[in-house]
């Protein structure tokens, strides 16, 4: 089975962060994850970039509050796709600034950006990525999306016959 790499700034981007690891532990996927910062141990950042893909990683989620670079630096070494997780944290413009910070990336260096605090959907596109070739995660994100549906079909009865 492939792995998830899920890496964030700091420990205090861990209750996002958490999101991701839950819904990919759910699907069954291994998760590996650390905290890499690109400004405070630049040099494990460079490591784990440019080996992630060495020990069986598919995918990387990097999540980072504040100015952000993380997932940039990430992409920028490693072959491997990468989703950006924008973390408002104490440090940050409401959010605004990691967010443009991993959105606005330059051509050539691509970062799939979820949305503010958004890891449990980056834990699911991660999966999706994983999904296309191998068809016994392909078979879980199909029963997972027919159980959104199912929730949403059984809150719409509840509401109408709350009604009648």
């Amino acid at each position: 089975m492939m792995k998830v790499a899920i890496v964030m700034g700091s420990d205090s981007d861990l209750p996002v962060m958490q999101q991701a690891i839950d819904i990919l532990k759910e699907f069954e996927i291994e998760v590996e994850v650390d905290i890499v910062s690109a400004h405070r141990t630049p040099e494990k950042l460079v490591d784990f970039s440019t080996n992630a893909h060495k020990r069986g990683i598919a995918v990387i989620i990097a999540g980072a509050g504040g100015a952000a670079h993380l997932p940039g630096m990430v992409a920028s070494m490693s072959p491997l796709p990468v989703i950006g997780v924008p973390v408002k944290s104490s440090n940050s413009i409401d959010g605004w600034d990691s967010v443009l910070s991993i959105l606005q990336m330059p051509g050539g260096v691509p970062v799939a950006t979820v949305a503010l605090n958004g890891a449990k959907n980056a834990g699911i596109l991660a999966a999706q990525i994983i999904g296309a070739s191998n068809s016994a995660v392909l078979d879980t994100i199909v029963a997972y999306k027919q159980s959104l549906k199912t929730k949403v079909i059984e809150a719409s009865e509840r509401v109408k016959n709350s009604l009648s």
